[in-house]
């Protein structure tokens, strides 16, 4: 009896997490999935069983493909300045040179990561605003009049400036990721590459990117997924994804079908496609990555 108890008791810990999985993450992915396969409004009291209907209507939807090219923009987009950059700045704040600057800057650069969307969302109103704004302003100051735009009325600019805004706040979380993987980069490393002859930009790529491969990845997948799962930003600053459905993200052309529109079958079909499209990404990426596993 003591020596089934012994083998139980791990379970006794792990079963709290087990009921909050269940519970709040795939027990409301099954029922989604169920839900994908009827059509019902939020207050309907019935539900009409329509089958594949709902993903039928995936394959004609013309709101879709422009939502699937905006989440392919904010995920090449964000990998190269939230994980590129994010990286360069941690390692230009981690050397020696910038260490006794460099706790102010972290500050500065993690700052926007504290302050709400809907508070962003109207500074960056304000940028582009095309006759008051910042942005029209300095490029009528320094000679560059040709390049002003309405910049959150014009389709083709509309969803790089709500991009450029999830960019500027998110960047600082990165950074500080990589900031935490550096530091605990052996010393011994950087002082053997000297010795070889490496410089700063060589210390950079030989030692520091090989040593938080691990970080890149995460950061990589946390930056994907999050760029699948887009929501606020269009809806606050490009007023629900407008001009038109130009800057419509799938998560956004999810809710407005489920809440504005009251078609929650469709919605929850919607959903299935986000999680399977963000299943699949992450897959890959951990195939490709070879993540916790030795050269």
């Amino acid at each position: 009896m003591n020596k089934w108890n012994r083998k139980l008791k791990p379970l006794w810990f792990l079963t709290p997490a087990l009921v909050f999985l269940i519970f709040f993450v795939f027990g409301p992915l099954v029922q989604n999935l169920i839900n994908s396969f009827y059509k019902f409004s939020a207050f309907s009291p019935t539900q009409q069983f329509v089958g594949l209907a709902n993903y039928e209507k995936l394959m004609q939807d013309r709101t879709l493909p422009v939502a699937l090219t905006n989440n392919f923009r904010y995920a090449v987009i964000s990998v190269l300045v939230q994980v590129g950059f994010g990286l360069v700045l941690a390692a230009i704040l981690e050397h020696k040179i910038f260490r006794k600057v460099a706790p102010f800057f972290r500050v500065v650069y993690f700052m926007p990561v504290m302050i709400s969307i809907s508070v962003i969302a109207m500074l960056f109103s304000f940028i582009y605003n095309p006759q008051m704004g910042i942005l029209n302003n300095f490029l009528e100051l320094i000679g560059l009049e040709s390049l002003k735009r309405v910049w959150l009325g014009n389709p083709k600019t509309a969803i790089y400036s709500v991009i450029t805004m999830s960019q500027w706040q998110s960047t600082g979380y990165i950074m500080m990721l990589f900031i935490v993987a550096i530091q605990k980069i052996p010393k011994d490393l950087y002082e053997a590459s000297v010795i070889d002859g490496a410089g700063s930009i060589g210390q950079f790529f030989h030692v520091t990117v090989p040593q938080v491969k691990e970080t890149i990845f995460v950061n990589t997948l946390i930056t994907i997924t999050g760029s699948m799962l887009v929501f606020n930003e269009p809806y606050i600053l490009a007023k629900g994804g407008g001009p038109g459905i130009s800057s419509t993200t799938i998560a956004l052309h999810m809710y407005l079908e489920g809440f504005m529109r009251d078609n929650m079958g469709y919605a929850s079909a919607l959903a299935v496609l986000i999680f399977v499209i963000t299943a699949i990404v992450s897959l890959v990426q951990v195939a490709i990555s070879r993540t916790g596993k030795e050269d």
